[in-house]
């Protein structure tokens, strides 16, 4: 289920920075595992940047939308950047305001003004003692970096999507993990999030993630359906949404979420059961007389189409599902249910009857705030050609499958 907590510690993370707090983000475990200190640029203090410098310790820098960047004339600081983790540096910068620019107050009034929307690329000198960063426009939905937490809890907490951050590290030179950080938001009463957290919020809350552009009549030979189409930000071809009947927020909707397999879906590859349980989920939802399907467009669960034929190959060769996703340095299973979450949310529906066999969609779309009420089976009986697959969703996806023995 969702974990109420965390949606509380972003509310009080946004809270607290539009009353000029700082607060502590976090980043994953797989990433670099650190956090950062940040704060608003909009309600930037000395006192607050002297805090930072003395208490974080690392590096202080001022994260920043594109169109941000883009009026100040803000350069990248190389064309070729070699960062591990992408982080989109500018040619550093102060405020011709300053004095040296390096003080706590001189560091201030660089960042204030850049947060002025009348500033221009003459009121700074180039290079300084301030960096800006760039972030993504999709935020932490597009790179999980603190530049782009940075921007989105900015935008959250509807300030200007300019911020500044900085590093935190210990007294003895290392860089502070999580375990730290806990210790280090409690003793200064900072509230501490992650950059997951951010996302989840994100994907439950807010309405800009995807778009409805247009809803049609689909007649199948399923049965009549309407066909809804979402123009989402981290895609360039819209996800799908087939309704049958009057959706009803007061009873479980019969929902199916399929991620999109072309070989599958439209060329009737026997190689997987997508396309079979697709067709089984659109006869249920006749045969219900309401329901829905949401069509998420993560091939090859989450490679892409051409990859995926890359790890049919390796299959050819021996390879299982799992290890040949593994082979091309995928991960088994890289889908995110967040785009299904978000639509879910924007039609007010709370509740639903899953089809799947897969337990990690249940626990996908219960961690973005949908009640799974029932899952209910939707096994395709395996062939020879597909159920070495079917085995392996069994055994290393843990999919419930009680045919496949």
């Amino acid at each position: 289920m969702i974990d109420n907590k965390n949606i509380e510690q972003v509310k009080q993370a946004i809270t607290d920075l539009k009353n000029g707090k700082l607060i502590i983000v976090a980043d994953s475990p797989n990433r670099e595992s650190e956090g950062d200190m940040i704060g608003l640029a909009d309600f930037v203090s000395p006192e607050n940047v002297n805090h930072m410098i003395n208490k974080a310790r690392g590096l202080l820098c001022v994260p920043m939308s594109k169109e941000y960047a883009d009026r100040l004339g803000l350069q990248r600081m190389t064309t070729n950047s070699t960062d591990a983790f992408g982080t989109a540096f500018t040619v550093s910068t102060d405020a011709k305001t300053t004095t040296t620019g390096i003080s706590a107050f001189d560091r201030a009034k660089t960042i204030q003004k850049l947060t002025d929307s009348k500033s221009s690329h003459d009121d700074f000198y180039h290079p300084g003692h301030i960096f800006p960063l760039i972030a993504r426009d999709n935020g932490v939905l597009d790179r999980d970096g603190h530049t782009e937490a940075a921007v989105d809890l900015a935008k959250l907490a509807g300030a200007n999507p300019i911020a500044y951050i900085c590093e935190i590290i210990k007294k003895d030179g290392t860089m502070a993990r999580l375990k730290d950080l806990k210790a280090f938001a409690e003793g200064s009463q900072m509230t501490l999030i992650t950059i997951k957290d951010i996302s989840d919020y994100r994907y439950m809350f807010d309405k800009t993630i995807s778009k409805s552009i247009t809803k049609v009549d689909l007649p199948t030979k399923y049965g009549d359906f309407k066909l809804e189409a979402f123009n989402t930000s981290d895609n360039n071809v819209p996800t799908l949404l087939i309704t049958k009947g009057e959706i009803s927020l007061d009873k479980p909707l019969l929902l199916r979420v399929h991620s999109e397999c072309f070989t599958g879906d439209v060329l009737g590859s026997r190689r997987c059961d997508c396309g079979e349980q697709l067709e089984e989920s659109l006869r249920m939802i006749e045969e219900n007389g309401s329901g829905a399907v949401i069509y998420l467009r993560q091939e090859g669960r989450g490679i892409g189409l051409l990859n995926k034929l890359k790890a049919y190959k390796l299959q050819e060769q021996g390879f299982d599902t799992v290890e040949a996703n593994k082979k091309l340095g995928f991960e088994a299973d890289m889908r995110n249910y967040g785009i299904a979450a978000n639509i879910l949310h924007q039609k007010g529906i709370e509740i639903v009857d899953l089809m799947t066999n897969n337990p990690k969609k249940i626990s996908g779309l219960e961690n973005l705030g949908i009640e799974v009420n029932q899952r209910i089976s939707l096994e395709i009986t395996p062939t020879e050609n597909d159920f070495k697959y079917l085995k392996t969703k069994k055994d290393k996806l843990h999919h419930i499958l009680s045919e496949v023995n």
